[in-house]
């Protein structure tokens, strides 16, 4: 999926547009209440006035309503301003490794890594890379002991045969003993950071013009050339232990 990184200087017109709509409303509503009013004074009888107390509340509950629109518009404003502040603060990612909580990865030039933790010791884990039709492409025996693995993958299906670059979803299913609780388990991607957008529900970015992560995903920022120095072990795809001191190019957690 290609990213539009133009659009990260667009506001977010779904709610700003809402609230104009609603003051609008509220507007002509009270216009109409103020000249029905005024309108039924001018021919209230004088021996049986009208209930002041219950006009009285009616334009008060109007003034809450109106005062509530304008702090929802000011509140509308500064999400607007937050969401493009955290869009210029990420297009500095640009260039860089983003390693992001999800279970599809971007397989570019033939090099593709995620990571996949396991909550507890299991009796084997199988791992299944699908391409975005659902079709099995490649699948191989993890790990299966507690704590974080890496999967690097060459690109290639279980033939043998060079798949294109695109997006694949990692599927890791751990088998346990008879009797034992689940394992569960949680993935991690690695993609060269390509572009940034935004609409009105964040900032997301692109990884290799093929996956998109919400910017609350990200779990660390790696230089540059993180990705072209990963090791796919030439013809062979594998999972491996996670390195305790670290990979290849530095490493800096996202807040």
């Amino acid at each position: 999926m290609a990213v539009d990184v133009s659009s990260i200087t667009g506001a977010v017109q779904t709610g700003v547009s809402t609230t104009n709509s609603s003051s609008q409303t509220l507007s002509a509503d009270m216009n109409t209440f103020l000249t029905l009013l005024t309108t039924q004074l001018k021919y209230q009888d004088p021996l049986d006035p009208m209930d002041t107390a219950e006009f009285t509340n009616q334009l008060v509950q109007y003034s809450s309503v109106e005062q509530a629109i304008q702090t929802n518009e000011k509140l509308d404003n500064l999400l607007t301003l937050t969401i493009s502040n955290l869009g210029a603060q990420a297009i500095s990612y640009i260039g860089k490794t983003a390693q992001v909580l999800g279970d599809v990865m971007p397989l570019n030039g033939g090099k593709a890594k995620a990571t996949y933790t396991l909550s507890k010791d299991v009796v084997s884990t199988t791992i299944t890379v699908k391409d975005m039709n659902g079709k099995v492409v490649y699948t191989e025996e993890g790990l299966s002991t507690a704590g974080t693995h890496d999967f690097v993958w060459n690109g290639k299906d279980s033939n043998g045969n060079q798949l294109e670059d695109g997006a694949y979803q990692i599927i890791v299913s751990p088998k346990v003993a008879s009797g034992e609780a689940s394992a569960s388990v949680t993935t991690t991607v690695f993609g060269k950071v390509t572009g940034v957008a935004s609409d009105s529900n964040g900032v997301y970015i692109g990884l290799g013009n093929f996956v998109t992560a919400g910017l609350g995903d990200i779990l660390t920022m790696r230089d540059d050339n993180y990705f072209d120095n990963i090791d796919t072990g030439g013809d062979s795809s594998g999972s491996e232990e996670t390195p305790e001191a670290g990979d290849s190019g530095s490493e800096e957690e996202t807040a």
